[in-house]
This record gives structure tokens, C-alpha cells and sequence, in this order.
């Protein structure tokens, strides 16, 4: 659906964060002048009013599910910002009665799907002014998916590829609708989560190129159960239909899909470009050692093989822009470590959302004394595979904290004695980290955030945990939380 489209429709934002100021902005700014409601937090109401907008007005949705959804059917089109769940109650019922919710991603996809047919009609010779055809390639995965964004932009940005950076990982894409043509991207490099990888394919445009990392359970509770939450991560290569789909082998969820609408490229198998120890092989030919490379954890040097795919893909040559990775610049919240005091060295994976990225955390420390936080929101996540973990490489300790604390707790207190490691519950975060510091004692070691779940609930979300876990330690929380190269380079 275009913004054109709108016209003379009921209309209404669900959600007043980036996103939805993104989808305002968009709106006005495509000629859509009509009334506008927004259903917003109580205390963003004075913010909605502060815009100055007179045909923009905001409530608060009621709480109940049955009044909510009778608000929300009073609109044609709910453009819904992508952390409210389309399987809410209310939603559902709305749905039923009528109305469509749209994400902002959804919207952008349908814009530029038909400024790229249009662009592909320009006679460049008449018209050498009009930007060239601009490229999209969609990242999306349970774990890596905004590291692996940021390497495909970091490396067309090498080979001298003007690049958007944008998506889930800080930049709304209807922030870049409207961009200057003089300024144009040759390539967008667009990360998407599970809450939008449904929007691509609602907006009936094809992407060029689709790759997924992995799929582990994840956002369970916004997408009502495991099965659900794979069919709307995978919804950007089964329902988007991308004209090249880059996927994992070595992951089964991907391993077993048939995509017979696109052409599947693997990696991460023999075959392709895969990473043996240290270095990066395209088949049996060495390419590039990766000991050099600013990437924790084994994991991330398997995702710059899926960027490294996606660039053969484009017909560049892979191989010569592989080194600039060297010079990439790691994303915050993700294994950073913020350094060291009085012995100990902190590290900040607040971005840890799975039991599976927690364990992938501790791997990168194998060799080191390790005192690890777990636990946050509760989302109904199995964490019984964590534990089993533990009995045979578990840290020295581990402090459980937040509202899925206590489960955690219970799952491991039989394993600490098989482990060998300490466990303690603490209240808070700082408790938790005074815990963890207690445990390494005088010999130190490392203090790791990586709590396997999210922040609702004590924080607004994981950006927020990481800078007061950065606060607490003793370092500057706003130098730690910067995200390197959003936008267009």
C-alpha cells in the first residue's frame, strides 16, 4: 500500500516511539493531510500535542482488550509501529471487523518498489541526473543480524558503493524516504526483525536480496508461540519471495527450506564460503584470515561469510573487499567490551535476548574466568538447554536477576555443584554485578552482561541496560552507545 493510497481513508498511528514518529513525518510529507489519531502511552500525549500538528490527535488505547478493539476498528488502516504485536487481542478482533495494520517497513518497501520501476524507465541518456537503480538487501536472523548488516554496508562502503545502513538496527526506513537524488544509494542494506519481515512481503515488493543468519525461539510472548515466530522470521524468503535468498547451511531450520521462487545461495558449507578456524574459504581456496578482524565470537566471523556471499552475489570481487573488515567498527551492546577496573574487565552483551546467545557469549571466554548475568523479561523461553550446558563448561559464577530470575535460578541450582560454579539471585542489576564481582574475587577476570532475555519491564530496552550496566561499572554510558555508520555513506 502507497501513501497515495491513504486518501480519503480513516487513519490512525499505533505507537508514538521513532517509528512512529517516522510513519507521522512520512505521511505529511507524501501530501497526506487529513485527520490523524494516534494511540500513544499517557505520558506521550504532551509530546503529540508539542508537534503543532491540528489535525493530529492522540489517546490512549483502552486497556481493555474489548474496548481497545473497538477504538482500533474505527479506522480503515492502523499504521502499527513494529513492537506491538499484530496477535494481541485486540488487534485480532479490529482485524476481523475490518481494519489493516500496516508497518512502517511495509509502507517504505511499497513506496520504493515503484520508485525503482519508475527509475528503471528513466532514458539515462535524456535524464544522466536520475540516480541509479538502488539495491535492496535484507539481513534478518535470530542472532547476528545487525552485525551482518553493518559488514555488508562496511564493505560496499569500502568498494566505493554509496550504502544505507538502516532498519531495526537504529535508522526507521521511512527516515530515508524522501532522500536527496544527488545523494542516492547505490545499495540499502536493511536489517529486519521478526516483528517486520511480514511488512516486506505485505508490501508486495520483491527484495533483490534476502539472507537469514539462523532461527532460534525467540519473542515468544509478541509472537504467541515458537512455530509462529519461525513462519514470521522466515516470511522474508517463504511470502517476499527476494530474488536471491542467502542462507546458512549449517543452521536445519534453513537447511531444510525450498524456496522455489527465488535462487538460494548457501554459505557456511563446504561448497561455498565457510569459515575453517581462523579463515575465511570461498570452497577450498583460503581467502582471508579473520584473526585480525574486530568480531567476538566465532559466530560473527560466520556472518561476515554470509556478507561476503551477498557481494558475489552483486558481481563485485568478494575477495578484495574481505581485508576491509579488518577495519570495521563493532556494534555497541554486542560482546563490548567497555574495559577494566580494579581487576575486573566488563563487557556489555546486553543485546542478548536467547539462552543460545548467551551460550554463544560465554564461548568467546572459554579460556577466561568468567561471571556471567542472565535473565530479564520472561517470555516463556526454554532455558533447561542452558543448564545442561553448564555442567560441563559453566563459568565460575553465574548471578541471576529480573522477572524470569527466579525460574532460571531454580533450572540451574542442581547443576551448580556437577558445574562447579557459583550461583546467586540478585534484586537489580547492580546488585547482580556486585554479586558477579564478589565471585571473581582477587584474580579477577570478566564481568559479563549477557543476559539471554529482554529488558521489558526494568528498562525501556537492551540500549537502556546496556548504558546503566556501563554506568555502574564506571564508564561514560552516552561514548559506549553510539552505533557507527547509520544512515547514508
Amino acid at each position: 500500500m502507497r501513501i497515495s493510497q491513504l486518501d480519503g481513508r480513516r487513519v490512525a498511528l499505533w505507537g508514538w516511539g521513532r517509528e512512529g514518529k517516522a510513519a507521522w513525518r512520512a505521511l505529511r510529507a507524501r501530501g497526506f493531510d487529513a485527520e490523524l489519531t494516534v494511540f500513544c502511552a499517557a505520558d506521550e500525549l504532551d509530546a503529540v500535542a508539542a508537534t503543532g500538528d491540528p489535525h493530529l490527535r492522540a489517546e490512549v488505547l483502552p486497556a481493555d482488550a474489548e474496548a481497545g478493539a473497538e477504538r482500533l476498528s474505527a479506522f480503515e488502516i492502523a499504521i502499527k509501529s513494529p513492537g506491538i504485536s499484530p496477535y494481541r487481542p485486540e488487534a485480532q478482533v479490529a482485524a476481523v471487523k475490518g481494519t489493516r495494520f500496516v508497518g512502517g517497513t511495509a509502507l517504505w518497501f511499497a513506496e520504493h518498489a515503484a520508485d525503482l520501476a519508475a527509475d528503471c524507465a528513466v532514458d539515462r541518456e535524456a535524464h544522466p541526473e536520475a540516480p541509479p537503480n538502488s539495491r535492496t538487501l535484507c539481513v534478518t536472523g535470530t542472532k547476528g543480524k545487525s552485525t551482518t548488516t553493518a559488514l555488508l554496508a562496511h564493505l560496499l562502503r569500502a568498494g566505493g558503493h554509496r550504502t544505507a545502513l538502516c532498519g531495526n538496527i537504529g535508522l526507521p526506513l521511512l527516515e530515508l524516504l524522501d532522500v536527496d537524488p544527488a545523494k542516492s544509494p547505490e545499495f540499502w542494506a536493511i536489517e529486519l526483525s521478526s516483528y517486520q519481515t511480514r511488512d516486506v512481503a505485505a508490501s508486495g515488493a520483491r527484495p533483490d536480496i534476502a539472507i537469514v543468519t539462523n532461527i532460534f525461539p525467540e519473542h515468544l510472548d509478541w509472537h504467541g508461540g515458537e512455530a509462529r515466530y519461525v513462519e514470521d522470521k522466515l516470511a522474508l524468503v517463504t511470502l517476499a519471495k527476494p530474488r536471491i535468498a542467502i542462507l546458512n547451511r549449517a543452521d536445519p531450520t534453513l537447511a531444510a527450506l525450498e524456496l522455489p521462487d527465488s535462487r538460494v545461495i548457501w554459505y557456511g558449507h563446504a561448497d561455498g564460503w565457510h569459515l575453517r578456524e581462523d579463515t575465511i574459504y570461498r570452497g577450498d581456496a583460503a581467502v582471508f584470515d579473520t584473526a585480525e578482524v574486530p568480531l567476538p565470537g566465532r559466530h560473527n566471523r560466520g556472518n561476515l561469510c554470509a556478507v561476503l556471499a551477498a557481494i558475489e552475489v552483486l558481481g563485485l570481487d568478494a575477495a578484495a573487499l574481505a581485508p576491509h573488515a579488518a577495519t570495521f567498527q563493532p556494534l555497541p551492546h554486542r560482546l563490548q567490551t567497555l574495559g577494566e577496573r580494579d581487576g575486573a574487565v566488563y563487557v556489555n552483551d546486553s543485546i542478548s535476548t536467547t539462552p543460545h546467545a548467551t551460550l554463544a557469549a560465554l564461548d568467546c571466554f572459554r579460556h577466561r574466568r568468567v561471571a556471567v548475568l542472565v535473565g530479564g523479561h520472561d517470555r516463556g523461553v526454554d532455558w533447561s538447554a542452558f543448564a545442561e550446558a553448564m555442567r560441563m563448561r559453566a563459568p565460575v559464577a553465574i548471578a541471576t536477576l529480573g522477572q524470569n530470575g527466579p525460574r532460571i535460578y531454580d533450572l540451574l541450582a542442581p547443576q551448580a555443584d556437577a558445574g562447579g560454579f557459583a550461583l546467586t539471585a540478585a534484586s537489580d542489576l547492580a546488585e547482580a554485578m556486585a554479586q558477579a564481582r564478589a565471585a571473581l574475587g582477587a584474580e579477577g577476570g570478566v564481568v559479563l552482561l549477557s543476559p539471554g532475555a529482554p529488558s521489558f519491564g526494568a528498562y525501556r530496552d537492551y540500549t537502556e541496560r546496556g548504558r546503566h550496566f556501563a554506568a555502574l561499572a564506571g564508564f561514560d554510558p552516552q561514548a559506549i552507545a553510539a552505533i557507527p555508520g547509520l544512515g547514508i555513506g
